[in-house]
């Protein structure tokens, strides 16, 4: 049996941020409730329906509930979707079970429900210390709200507590970043998420922008920034194990790392993204309701990719080379039958100028990019393409 993740979508928010690009509805009215249990009968649906699809060759190591905003579900149907994915698969005794919690939607007693539901890992979105960026970024929960959600969370047994910040905020300066990433570490959570602002299209913010409301932060300010989380954290235990990752040891995302090194994970719920046994899917946003109310067929709603070899190569080396440790050229032979300059023979010459300048390395049978190449990976990652 092969390990699968599950990644369970829940696309509900108090309001919509005005930076996020991710599909999500704002919750309107007293309806929110009965609202969110009728897309939990839908998620179960789906689970069975994949289940049916897939066999008995999978077992599950990870969960993750990602959102939107998952801590506005009711504990009790967090409970029950867990009992139903053990239901449908066989669950490891050490399942990593990760929810995405907004600082301003939880308390100590809530927190207990989720830890009871069995729930053993929690992502906060903090995004920020500082109350004016807080405003900025449109967040429903103040500084001291963020601070006392991490003490609820571990008076609420929570061992295993990830904080997102986010840095690259109009109006966020350099000093202001670096004492909300010291007073976070000081907190000591098992990991940290540290992401630069993307302006996406469609969002409130994209509109500023181009009506030049908005002045984004300078390319140097960003790479600053980011490149002082990385040596704040390194100086309080942190090791950096992905681009925008960085954990204690042994305190990695196991759901996330599935991304990133070639593994199976099942994405269920609207506009979630699966890859297993070769083939990506996309479950459609705004259509999931018609999706689940036809029976959640293979071809029509859904957007399926079959992979082809060199796809699946390609995929690995870009995703593989978001990771500090890069890529394993031993373990590239063994799963696709050639070296990875044999199976991108012209690519090698590409990446010339990148090994020259010291943004990419390759030592002892591994191809990694460094700390300084991380600025330019994007460059990097698309000559794979």
């Amino acid at each position: 049996m092969k390990p699968l993740g599950i990644y369970i979508h829940i696309p509900f928010c108090i309001r919509r941020c005005p930076y996020c690009g991710f599909y999500s509805n704002a919750c309107d009215g007293a309806d929110y409730i009965e609202e969110i249990k009728t897309y939990f009968d839908m998620l179960k649906r789906e689970l069975e329906f994949r289940k049916r699809n897939m066999g008995s060759s999978y077992y599950v190591d990870s969960i993750y509930f990602g959102g939107g905003t998952p801590s506005l579900a009711e504990p009790s149907l967090i409970h029950d979707m867990i009992e139903d994915v053990a239901a449908q698969f066989k669950v490891s005794d050490d399942c990593e079970v990760s929810m995405e919690a907004n600082p301003g939607t939880v308390d100590r007693s809530r927190l207990e429900a989720y830890r009871d539901a069995g729930v053993n890992r929690l992502s906060l979105g903090v995004q920020s210390l500082d109350d004016g960026v807080l405003r900025t970024l449109g967040r429903i929960h103040d500084a001291k709200a963020a601070r006392r959600a991490f003490d609820d969370a571990r008076a609420a047994g929570f061992d295993n507590v990830s904080i997102d910040l986010m840095f690259g905020v109009p109006g966020l300066t350099e000093n202001v970043w670096e004492k909300t990433v010291k007073e976070a570490a000081s907190m000591l959570p098992e990991h940290m998420s540290f992401y630069s602002l993307q302006i996406e299209e469609g969002t409130k913010f994209y509109n500023d922008y181009k009506m030049g409301d908005m002045v984004p932060v300078t390319d140097e300010e960003d790479r600053r920034m980011y490149h002082a989380a990385i040596s704040i954290l390194r100086e309080n235990g942190y090791s950096q194990y992905e681009i925008s990752n960085a954990s204690l040891p042994e305190k990695e995302c196991r759901h996330n790392l599935k991304y990133w090194t070639f593994c199976d994970y099942l994405g269920m719920g609207a506009s979630a993204s699966s890859f297993v046994d070769g083939v990506r899917r996309t479950n459609p946003g705004k259509g999931y309701r018609e999706f689940g109310s036809a029976g959640f067929p293979k071809d029509g709603l859904a957007e399926d990719h079959i992979n082809s070899d060199f796809d699946n190569a390609a995929d690995y080396m870009i995703t593989g080379l978001r990771l500090n440790k890069g890529i394993d050229m031993a373990d590239f032979r063994k799963r696709f039958g050639k070296s990875v300059w044999d199976m991108f023979p012209e690519t090698r010459n590409e990446l010339n100028g990148f090994f020259d300048s010291g943004d990419l390395v390759e030592q002892e049978d591994h191809l990694y990019i460094t700390e300084k190449g991380f600025d330019i990976s994007n460059r990097i990652m698309t000559c794979f393409v």
